[in-house]
C-alpha cells in the first residue's frame, strides 16, 4: 500500500511538473514566456503574452494537473473515509509542489492558483464554488488577478472548516494557501506599493 502511495506521489510530481504554459508559449508562437511580461508560467502571464485563447487553454490544462491525480487516487481508494482524504490531500500537494517546482524547469514553477483549483475540486467542490466567489468579486472591483488568487487561496481553509472536512485536510488546505501567498510575494510587493498591474481585456 505504502509503495503504491509513494509511486503515486512521484507520479503527481512529475504531472504537475509538466509547465504547460511554457510549452504553449514555445510551440504556439515561439515565445519564451518566462522572459515576457512578469517571467510567469501561469495562465494570466500567458494570456497577457499570447492572448485570451492560450491563457484559458493553459488555465485548464494546469487544472488537470491538480485534479487528474487526486481523482485517480479516489478511485482506487473507493471511499471517502478521513484518512483517504488525507492520502488524497497528499497527492494534491505533491501535484502542487511540482508544478511551482518543477523538476523539468530547474525547479522552478508558476504560482500554483490553477493547479490549487484542481485538487479541491476533486476534494470539495462547494469550497471552490465559494472560493471562486470571492475570487471574481475581488477581480471585479479592483482588477487585480493578484490580490483575488491569494484571498480566495487563503479563504479555502476556512471553507473547508464550515463545510466540515477532516482536520488534516484543512490543515493541509493552510500549507497550499501559504505557498501559493509565498509565491505572490513580489505582487504583494507591487501592490503595496500601488503598482500592480490591474487586469485589462486581452485580445482572443
Amino acid at each position: 500500500m505504502w509503495t503504491l502511495f509513494i509511486v503515486l506521489l512521484i507520479a503527481a510530481y512529475l504531472l504537475g511538473s509538466i509547465p504547460f504554459g511554457l510549452l504553449i508559449s514555445q510551440k504556439a508562437v515561439k515565445l519564451d514566456i518566462t522572459k515576457t511580461g512578469s517571467g510567469n508560467i501561469g495562465a494570466t502571464n500567458v494570456a497577457r503574452a499570447l492572448g485570451l485563447k492560450w491563457g484559458i487553454i493553459t488555465l485548464l490544462v494546469d487544472t488537470l494537473k491538480g485534479f487528474i491525480p487526486v481523482v485517480f487516487v479516489q478511485y482506487l481508494l473507493g471511499s471517502s473515509a478521513e484518512i483517504n482524504e488525507a492520502l488524497k490531500g497528499m497527492i494534491g500537494l505533491a501535484a502542487l509542489l511540482g508544478h511551482q517546482f518543477s523538476v523539468y524547469n530547474s525547479f522552478r514553477g508558476g504560482k500554483g492558483v490553477a493547479t490549487c483549483l484542481g485538487v479541491f475540486l476533486a476534494i470539495s467542490p462547494i469550497s471552490c464554488l465559494f472560493c471562486g466567489m470571492i475570487f471574481f468579486i475581488l477581480v471585479s472591483l479592483w482588477r487585480y488577478i493578484s490580490l483575488g488568487s491569494i484571498v480566495a487561496s487563503l479563504s479555502m481553509p476556512i471553507c473547508l472548516y464550515f463545510i466540515g472536512h477532516s482536520t488534516f485536510i484543512i490543515i493541509l488546505s493552510l500549507i497550499i494557501s501559504l505557498l501559493i501567498t509565498f509565491k505572490h510575494r513580489e505582487n504583494i510587493q507591487r501592490l503595496i506599493q500601488g503598482n500592480e498591474r490591474r487586469w485589462q481585456k486581452v485580445k482572443l
